[in-house]
């Protein structure tokens, strides 16, 4: 069934909201019609994702869990497997699954993880989606990769829903985004970040004309189910102003870009509310671009938007 393309939103928190408690800045996303709450998945200074998701369901009925995305080098496939299962069962089914290779090359040297060439995380990476989808099925996994062996394992508990839940699958180069294409219920669309850390590079591969290359790669790796994914992108700078002119000339020279292509990025948002929501309308007519997830601290600056557009 091909994908309405209906405005979703999320938020992505590493902390509770100032002022409020876990439970309370989960409610107050869910209030202000947050689709989902996404939390990173890395060393610092963070609530962990797994319980932190466990707790945001407990406090709401209605909103979406989970992290964006688990890096699938911190946890072996079939631990993963189980703890996600047991958060969507417990939720009712309100669990989306986000799960990536890793990149962040501080978190594996702080904490004794190998850093291993992309191409080695990118496959065990793969071998990993495979596993945790099989674990969820009815069948009993046998597995034998370069990286995992699994035998006669049968996945318990069974998530809420059959199959699992939605499969969240972030990337900026185009080995994961035709695999993305490939597997994933929603597609997140990110600037590809080589060096292991955000840069200028990075802040570049996030500009509108790149975009069009990545949806391109989703594309080739879709085929006929392109239709039926959701496309998703994390803003990481979302600002409501009457002087988006001025906006995109700050901002623009710390991205490595133009005032104009900082204006087309997918990764930004910035102008009057009414802007804003043509912008989104835009991107959702030029990309099919229909789920978007703010960073923590525009939570209240979105909440207008959010109100406006979600569900339309």
């Amino acid at each position: 069934m091909a994908h309405d393309r209906r405005f979703r939103f999320g938020i992505q928190l590493s902390q509770p909201l100032a002022g409020l408690s876990w439970a309370e800045s989960a409610r107050k996303a869910e209030d202000l019609g947050f689709s989902t709450l996404f939390l990173p998945d890395h060393f610092g200074d963070q609530l962990a994702p797994i319980p932190a998701m466990m707790a945001a369901a407990d406090a709401t009925t209605t909103l979406n869990v989970g992290a964006l995305v688990f890096d699938n080098d911190y946890k072996h496939p079939v631990v993963m497997a189980k703890e996600i299962a047991t958060i969507d069962q417990l939720s009712g089914g309100r669990v989306e699954f986000g799960l990536g290779s890793g990149w962040m090359k501080s978190d594996y040297d702080e904490s004794g993880i190998p850093y291993d060439a992309p191409k080695v995380r990118v496959e065990r990476f793969f071998e990993g989606v495979e596993i945790i989808k099989g674990l969820w099925s009815e069948e009993p996994v046998n597995f034998s990769g370069e990286h995992y062996t699994i035998t006669g394992l049968n996945g318990l508990p069974k998530p809420a829903r059959a199959g699992g839940p939605p499969l969240l699958i972030g990337g900026g180069a185009p080995r994961m985004l035709r695999f993305a294409g490939a597997h994933a219920d929603i597609v997140g669309v990110n600037p590809s970040i080589h060096s292991g850390a955000i840069d200028g590079e990075a802040a570049r591969d996030g500009a509108a004309d790149r975009f069009d290359q990545k949806l391109e790669w989703v594309r080739e790796g879709a085929g006929d189910r392109f239709d039926d994914i959701e496309l998703n992108v994390l803003v990481f700078l979302a600002q409501i102003t009457d002087d988006a002119t001025g906006v995109a000339e700050m901002m623009a020279p710390l991205f490595g870009t133009t005032p104009d292509l900082m204006a087309e990025a997918p990764l930004a948002l910035f102008g009057t509310e009414d802007g804003i929501c043509e912008t989104i309308e835009a991107r959702r007519e030029r990309w099919g671009l229909s789920y978007y997830v703010f960073q923590g601290d525009a939570l209240d600056t979105m909440a207008p938007i959010v109100a406006r557009l979600a569900g339309n």
